[in-house]
């Protein structure tokens, strides 16, 4: 019971904005857009301001390096086996590879974990956001009908804001620079703001995906890798770390999330497979409703 009263409240949120996106029909790439491009970055520079430096950093990136390889090399290995074409192949890394670590991922930990999880959390989802933005949006390009060039792609991935406020945030930190207490207020506040934003436009996302048909084959192979090979793979690579019990399950729980909501975006951007995809994130996320009580309780054990 309890577990499902730390998901219950996300999932509430998410409804908000799944309501509202089918009643009132909102533009959700221009709040999408505000979320991550004027929102993100401050949550990123506090984050990373105020959480002192230390090995757990380290360990943190190890594992989402360790898992986002090993789950595109099981991918590759059995999409080899079963010819599936290029598009293909790359749509089911960016479905199954990415989690949605950042709008269900950080408020789930913040719900059973308190402020310390959050900020581990928010840790994970910047080193996540980077992966997605580089290994993401290159799978996303090479399986596009439209030609990039690598600079083009470069390029974006320098303007990601997230990353701009992360590193911000630690030089801050490094250089024991002291940031003004107007600012810092103006910081809280939209740091304070950015989750619930995130939550709704999930939720309004989610109104706008399904209806499509898909290779089943394919969708069954993305849900196994999304949802159960996935957090197995997490616990094998925790179980070699030096890292809190705590912060183990953590990292298990947000690789057990489902699908990321910007993989959709990424196969709509550049053509590849995006009904697979949309279908993906819809049906990981409507999975998680289940999964998600079910790995916080066999974590608490």
């Amino acid at each position: 019971m309890d577990v499902i009263l730390i998901v219950l409240p996300a999932l509430l949120v998410f409804a908000v904005g799944y309501i509202g996106q089918k009643k009132l029909g909102f533009e959700i790439n221009s709040i999408s857009k505000m979320a991550i491009y004027l929102m993100y970055p401050f949550l990123a520079f506090k984050t990373f301001h105020e959480n002192e430096l230390n090995l757990d950093y380290l360990y943190i990136f190890l594992f989402c390096i360790a898992l986002c390889a090993i789950l595109i090399v099981s991918i590759k290995i059995v999409a080899k086996f079963r010819n599936y074409s290029k598009p293909k192949v790359s749509a089911m890394i960016l479905s199954g590879v990415f989690m949605n670590s950042g709008n269900y991922g950080v408020p789930i930990i913040l719900f059973a974990f308190g402020e310390l999880g959050f900020r581990y959390a928010v840790i994970m989802m910047v080193i996540q956001s980077f992966l997605m933005n580089t290994i993401g949006l290159y799978y996303a390009v090479s399986g596009s009908d439209k030609k990039r060039e690598t600079s083009e792609i470069w390029m974006k991935i320098v303007k990601m804001p997230i990353l701009h406020g992360a590193f911000l945030g630690l030089g801050f930190q490094v250089f024991h620079l002291d940031v003004p207490v107007f600012m810092s207020q103006t910081i809280d506040l939209i740091s304070q703001a950015t989750i619930p934003t995130i939550m709704v436009v999930l939720g309004m996302q989610l109104a706008t995906l399904g209806g499509k048909k898909v290779e089943r084959g394919a969708l069954s192979f993305i849900v196994i890798m999304r949802m159960v090979a996935s957090p197995i793979i997490a616990m094998v690579v925790v179980s070699f770390l030096p890292i809190s019990t705590m912060l183990g399950s953590i990292l298990i729980i947000l690789a057990s999330m489902p699908t990321a909501a910007n993989t959709t975006m990424f196969s709509l951007q550049f053509n590849t497979e995006p009904d697979l995809v949309s279908t993906s994130t819809l049906v990981t996320t409507l999975m998680s409703i289940v999964t998600i009580p079910i790995m916080l309780a066999l974590v608490s054990l």
